[in-house]
């Protein structure tokens, strides 16, 4: 039998004929934890972040988890203790963030929709910066800072129009995206900002998609940064830090982005040649930190033959994984034990009540009902994004640690579904 390259290894790949995270048996965990279940190697974790890392040695940069991704306590919590600071987009996750020992003078504020209450509430605990995201979102946040007696620190997320070669969902710095602030208005927006009496400027913000497989995009978004950054400085206003984002992508289906470090030795050679090497850089990744880190233990439940296509129904569903059905998705799907016989296709699924609740189509499987099988690369955005449609309960979630096993989420019960939710008299 040949064992297949896994989007996981080396942290999760076959020993002994059986798939393993670092030292431990998959197999082992449904049976202790049950299924569905998400798997996280911290070891995969940290390799990731050391990627980064070596990119920045020497070199006065901030590495802000954007924790989106992924906002389990426990995950937060690596990547605080690994020194890195965090990405946040809501008041939610500042709290999650500072549960988990985030330093708040590590924390960037981005998003469109930030609330007077968010705003708030992050002044009060001495965030490092606001990424602001349009010219209403300066005027208020002036306001909420005046009323505070405080200033707050800014960053203009600047749209720059350029293409990052990804899906359209999670494109973010087209000109037809929410997101930013359009790369022909920015410098009169910076002049605005500069003129409120309850903001400092601190630096400028980009941020163009997600799953970015090229190098192209980013040096294309450095460029037209950069010369936004001159245009600024000649207009008298002083630009501190420059924020490059994230949304490098990884290897979901065979995806070849650069690797970290090398990535960002070219773009630091960019900076180097265009005067701009000794600013303070910061960046937001998330997915390239956590998303191959991951897997999603299923139980197969029933195989299903059709005139037209085999089911090999699950009991993962679109609640757990939701990243195929919002956008047609690939993931890696394997069986923890290989069986020895030829396999058959099926379209692998999940049991809520929605055509669009696929995990896998036409794959090749050899499977029994009662065999657990892993959903590779389940590590970003699958367990922050998991709902409970169908009043299905979210999965537990265990990170592991070399022959170490800590269970970071108790699995939810329905009774904790219904805790905030009444009977009328």
């Amino acid at each position: 039998m040949t064992t297949p390259q896994l989007p996981g290894q080396p942290f999760i790949a076959y020993q002994d004929a059986g798939l393993h995270a670092e030292q431990v048996p998959l197999a082992d965990l449904a049976k202790q934890h049950g299924t569905p279940l998400f798997v996280y190697s911290k070891a995969s974790m940290l390799s990731a972040l050391q990627a980064y890392q070596r990119g920045f040695a020497g070199r006065n940069a901030l590495i802000c988890y954007a924790m989106k991704a992924n906002s389990s306590l426990a995950v937060l919590q690596v990547f605080a203790r690994a020194g890195c600071g965090f990405d946040i987009v809501s008041g939610g996750e500042l709290a999650r963030a500072l549960a988990a020992g985030a330093d708040p003078a590590k924390i960037i504020f981005s998003g469109v929709g930030k609330t007077r209450a968010e705003m708030q509430q992050a002044l009060q605990a001495g965030i490092a910066c606001f990424n602001v995201e349009s010219t209403a979102e300066l005027e208020v946040l002036n306001e909420v800072a005046l009323a505070a007696g405080q200033r707050a620190n800014i960053s203009l997320r600047v749209n720059p129009n350029v293409d990052p070669k990804t899906h359209p969902y999670i494109s973010t710095g087209l000109k037809g995206n929410k997101f930013g602030i359009a790369h022909e208005e920015a410098l009169a927006a910076y002049q605005r900002a500069a003129a409120l009496p309850g903001l400092k400027v601190a630096g400028i913000d980009c941020h163009i998609g997600s799953q970015i497989t090229e190098e192209a995009p980013y040096l294309d978004a450095m460029d037209r940064i950069l010369d936004l950054v001159t245009a600024i400085e000649s207009a008298g206003i002083a630009i501190h830090h420059i924020d490059f984002g994230g949304g490098l992508g990884i290897n979901y289906n065979g995806d070849t982005p650069p690797a970290a470090d090398q990535l960002w030795q070219r773009l630091l050679a960019k900076l180097d040649t265009r005067g701009f090497g000794q600013r303070q850089l910061m960046i937001e990744p998330g997915r390239s930190l956590v998303g191959n880190a991951g897997v999603c233990l299923t139980e197969v439940l029933y195989l299903k033959p059709g005139e037209q296509k085999n089911f090999c129904i699950i009991d993962a569903a679109m609640n757990d994984l939701p990243r195929p059905a919002m956008y047609q998705a690939y993931h890696h799907i394997a069986a923890v034990q290989p069986r020895p016989e030829a396999g058959a296709e099926y379209d692998v699924v999940g049991p809520v009540c929605e055509s669009g609740d696929w995990i896998g189509r036409d794959r090749s499987l050899a499977v029994q009902p009662g065999d657990v099988l892993a959903v590779f690369s389940a590590g970003a955005y699958c367990m922050s994004m998991a709902s409970n449609y169908n009043t299905r309960s979210r999965p537990a979630e265990v990170l592991v640690d070399g022959a170490q096993v800590h269970v970071i989420r108790a699995r939810e019960t329905v009774a904790e579904q219904f805790r905030l939710e009444s009977l009328l008299p």
